[in-house]
């Protein structure tokens, strides 16, 4: 026993090793058909958060058009919801913007199981909502880019992805090459 513990960690492992690292495995992946469905229902639940998404970030709003502007420097909008007399304001606007990343940091990881990993989801949700604020700043009346809510909604992501997204993602699909 005490040679097996000092052998250098190069050496490869016992079979039974493996097999019993695979068995623990095993007992907290869900089977295929399981498997399936909750990948089907992450699928539904996503196509769903798009349509909230477009509903919620790309409809005009042509009443406020005058108060509209592109922000580039990162902390600018920040600080003005915080400079706002009504407190319920900035929380508003900066939780929204933290709210709606979360279901990318849950969900991204379930449908496509590629993406796991804290930098795959951020950087993936970085892009979708850099691409969401361009399209804001460009095609939506009373709408403008604002690299804040871009770091705010990554944020969020990075929340979802840590307290449910990777779990759930592990529980779904087995890391390797199992079936």
């Amino acid at each position: 026993m005490a040679r097996a513990a000092s052998r250098p960690r190069s050496w490869p492992r016992s079979r039974a090793a493996k097999a019993r690292e695979g068995d623990r495995r095993e007992r907290h992946t869900l089977a295929l058909p399981l498997r399936l469905l909750a990948t089907a229902c992450a699928f539904v639940f996503m196509v769903a958060f798009a349509v909230v998404l477009a509903r919620l970030t790309l409809q005009p709003s042509p009443a406020s058009e005058a108060l509209t502007h592109t922000n580039l420097h990162p902390g600018r909008s920040l600080r003005a919801y915080l400079d706002q007399p009504a407190l319920r304001d900035a929380v508003k606007q900066i939780g929204g913007n933290i709210l709606l990343g979360v279901p990318f940091g849950v969900l991204v990881p379930v449908v496509a199981p590629r993406t796991r990993g804290v930098l795959r989801v951020l950087l993936l949700t970085a892009v979708v909502m850099l691409l969401v604020e361009c399209a804001q700043g460009v095609l939506v009346t009373g709408r403008a880019f604002d690299v804040d809510d871009v770091i705010l909604n990554t944020g969020g992501a990075l929340i979802g992805y840590l307290l449910l997204g990777r779990r759930m993602s592990r529980t779904v699909h087995a890391r390797g090459g199992r079936t």
